[in-house]
């Protein structure tokens, strides 16, 4: 399973987001891809410490049970639900997104990935630093192939 901690498997996410145009059709779903590159950034936020969303009950009853979706080789079904806080409806600025969230996918890699276990996911928990690093790459790769790239 690839991981953003590897460094290149982080190379080939950046080359896949120098493909996109801010004119990107979505294949699913009614995210701009502005709003998906805000969308992604707003989720690093959490392991990088930036934000911490409140754990709901779901969650709290479920999120462990359901947890190895998070990090698996599975691909993540089209249309889930997701982090209330990291929705994005409005409008963002296609370069502008696109340079935050590479500049995040940097600091991952400066990084020492232990550093990034400490915040949990606000549905499925603690992570390990292996399992965020995978989970971060896997919703990434998703929302990429949600671009067509």
């Amino acid at each position: 399973m690839k991981s953003i901690f590897n460094t290149i498997n982080a190379a080939e996410i950046t080359e896949r987001m120098d493909q996109l145009s801010e004119n990107y059709i979505p294949k699913w779903g009614t995210m701009q891809v502005s709003q998906m590159l805000a969308h992604c950034s707003a989720f690093h936020d959490i392991p990088l410490g930036n934000a911490f969303p409140p754990r709901g009950l779901l969650g709290r009853l479920i999120g462990r049970f359901a947890k190895p979706m998070f990090y698996n080789d599975k691909p993540l079904p089209h249309n889930m639900s997701t982090i209330p806080t990291i929705i994005i409806d409005d409008q963002r600025q296609f370069m502008a997104e696109k340079e935050k969230l590479k500049q995040q996918i940097n600091i991952f890699q400066q990084g020492a990935s232990e550093k990034f276990s400490r915040h949990p996911h606000p549905f499925f928990g603690k992570l390990t630093a292996e399992q965020w690093g995978k989970g971060i790459y896997k919703h990434l790769d998703h929302h990429l192939k949600q671009f067509g790239v």
